[in-house]
């Protein structure tokens, strides 16, 4: 089975970063940052990390496991919580964004609040709940390092 990371990144102004995916023929939808495990990944916490390089030339510290879920694909998919300090999405390198038909890859920065979490089209909805729910309890926060 395959396995897939994303990274709920938390930047230092209090925002968290998403990519709006546009399709042509698909309502625009909101994903994390991430991607397939691959065999050379040493473990998860490799692969994120490698994933945040390829997609938004980014640097993340203090990453630590969110929750996991299983998508309607029946691939799991961990995510993780993290901190960013440092991104260009224009140096990104990812396969992805090499092909003309996977739409556009647009990287916004939402408020870390319920509203605008309430606002987004969040890929899967149940991270859009789990996230929603640590806003909500406080506990959306991460572990000194």
């Amino acid at each position: 089975m395959k396995q897939r990371v994303r990274a709920i990144l938390l930047t230092t102004a209090g925002t968290m970063l998403v990519i709006n995916r546009i399709r042509p023929g698909i309502p625009p939808y909101q994903v994390l940052v991430g991607g397939g495990v691959e065999p050379e990944d040493a473990d998860l916490e490799a692969a994120l990390l490698r994933e945040i390089r390829e997609e938004i030339a980014g640097e993340a510290v203090n990453p630590h496991p969110f929750c996991r879920l299983e998508n309607d694909k029946g691939e799991t998919e961990h995510f993780y919580l993290a901190q960013i300090a440092v991104w260009n999405f224009d140096d990104r390198t990812g396969p992805e964004f090499q092909r003309d038909d996977r739409g556009e890859y647009l990287l916004e920065e939402v408020p870390l609040a319920a509203e605008a979490i309430e606002a987004l089209n969040l890929m899967p909805p149940q991270i859009k709940d789990a996230l929603l729910d640590a806003i909500r309890a406080g506990s959306l926060t991460l572990p000194v390092a």
